[in-house]
């Protein structure tokens, strides 16, 4: 604290000298912290960086060490004409390539039932018209569900009561008015598809005029040509027969399934045409992972290429981590993995499927020829006969590269991971260089105090002096 204004009683710049030796002394001590908080800081920054980077690589690895798809095969449809919808297809992974010519007769559908012409003049008919009775609409004898019917209910109030229905298990009732003397009829229509599911309607208590709406339980039901049964799909696979109770057909070819949508269109002689089907390798698919992989492994190293190196000039400053022996081992590392060997795979590693190391120390899809042709050449030869081991190059549960690679990254990104704990230690060495302040401004507070002590003890005893001496002269003039 100032004791009090210096070189007021000797007239000597005391208070502007105190000042020049407190700064003397602090600015070689802020020169030291400032130096090490900016590296402390530049640390802290850095390691954010590459935490940050790694942590996106890592899961762009974990996508694919994990990627069920990644050997996937691909089903290409080739239709009669652009106007053809006939199918749809999927394959799994373990489909065999092929290529199969199908056609399509019928598709799935459910039963439909029409009332019988002339059965009612109008919508607003009663179906009943004294007492009370039920109708059971049933399939297959495992899923059914019942409607009352009332005295007076009326044909429209019956298609609402069946549509409505809680426990419906998939029939629709519609009114179709034919503004004919066939008058209006009631259309049933059952989602449950394939032969054996024909849709019953039970007259279960056998009231006469419930029989015009039923196939059954009674002597006057809905006739036989109205009466359209559930079908299955069928469809020819290279000339043979197969059918299906829905229009998906599962498996039918070993690991794939397609879906029927229309029936095949016919030539000019009346023959179905054919959709031709074929399963290949998606080759398109997996040479683009392995370009992402490549991509996000660049990208990586650059980011440790930046924060690492030295500037070449004293105009060019350092990287963050110029030098960092963390981050240099962690290329080292991954170069290692990437580089290394793949016993589970019969190519053996990245080489064989065009990928290497450049001089920058990053990968590309070579343009060399060392003899077994270019990387471009190895990638695509790869691509046409060893699709299914290149999978096993990256997602080998225990020598796969992405596998691998992933385990190693989480090692450093987790949250008690070596970069973490290297975060932590710089953190903490935040806290000491803040505590090394404010122990500073104590020891320059107490050095300030110090020197206004004797510059004061000296001001006062010039000034003094000062007066011993006006004295004399005055007493001597």
């Amino acid at each position: 604290m100032t004791i009090q204004s210096l070189g007021v009683g000797s007239g000597l710049a005391l208070d502007d000298l105190v000042q020049q030796l407190l700064e003397a002394e602090r600015a070689p001590k802020d020169a030291r912290l400032n130096e090490k908080e900016e590296r402390i800081e530049a640390e802290i920054s850095g390691l954010g960086q590459i935490k940050s980077k790694l942590s996106a690589f890592e899961d762009s690895v974990d996508e694919l060490r994990s990627d069920a798809d990644i050997n996937g095969r691909e089903p290409t449809i080739s239709n009669p004409s652009e106007d053809d919808d006939v199918l749809s297809a999927e394959a799994s992974n373990s489909a065999l390539r092929g290529s199969y010519e199908i056609t399509v007769e019928q598709l799935a559908s459910g039963s439909r039932i029409t009332t019988d012409d002339g059965a009612f003049t109008s919508s607003t008919d009663a179906v009943l018209s004294t007492g009370a009775g039920s109708l059971t609409f049933d399939v297959g004898g495992s899923d059914s569900f019942t409607i009352d019917v009332t005295a007076g209910m009326t044909l429209t109030e019956l298609r609402e009561a069946i549509n409505n229905a809680d426990d419906n298990f998939g029939v629709t009732a519609n009114i179709i008015d034919t503004g004919t003397s066939a008058g209006p009829r009631l259309v049933y229509s059952s989602s449950e598809t394939g032969e054996g599911n024909d849709l019953v309607i039970t007259n279960d208590t056998g009231a006469a005029e419930l029989d015009r709406l039923s196939t059954t339980g009674g002597t006057g039901n809905i006739s036989a040509a109205n009466i359209q049964s559930a079908q299955n799909a069928i469809a020819y696979i290279d000339g043979i027969e197969v059918q299906s109770e829905s229009n998906e057909f599962e498996n039918t070819i070993q690991n794939v399934s397609f879906e029927v949508n229309e029936v095949s269109p016919k030539d000019a002689n009346g023959d179905l045409q054919a959709t031709t089907l074929d399963i290949g390798y998606d080759k398109e698919g997996l040479e683009k992972k392995i370009r992402d992989f490549v991509e996000n492994y660049n990208s990586l190293i650059d980011e440790i290429n930046t924060l690492t190196r030295y500037g070449e000039s004293e105009l060019e400053e350092d990287g963050a981590l110029a030098g960092d022996s963390l981050l240099r081992g962690i290329q080292t590392t991954m170069a290692n993995i990437v580089g290394g060997n793949v016993s589970a795979s019969s190519l053996g590693g990245l080489f064989q499927v065009g990928i290497e190391f450049n001089d920058d120390g990053k990968l590309e899809i070579g343009t060399t020829d060392f003899g077994l042709g270019t990387g471009e050449d190895r990638l695509e030869d790869a691509l046409e006969d060893n699709f299914d081991e290149i999978a096993k190059l990256f997602t080998d549960e225990n020598e796969g590269i992405a596998t691998r690679l992933y385990e190693f990254a989480d090692e450093y990104t987790s949250y008690g991971g070596l970069i973490s704990l290297r975060e932590q230690t710089a953190k903490d060495n935040r806290e000491e260089l803040y505590d090394e302040r404010e122990t500073l401004e104590l020891r320059m507070q107490s050095y300030e105090d110090t020197l206004r002590g004797k510059y004061l003890n000296l001001d006062q005893t010039v000034a003094q002096l000062n007066q011993t001496s006006s004295a004399l002269l005055a007493s001597l003039g």
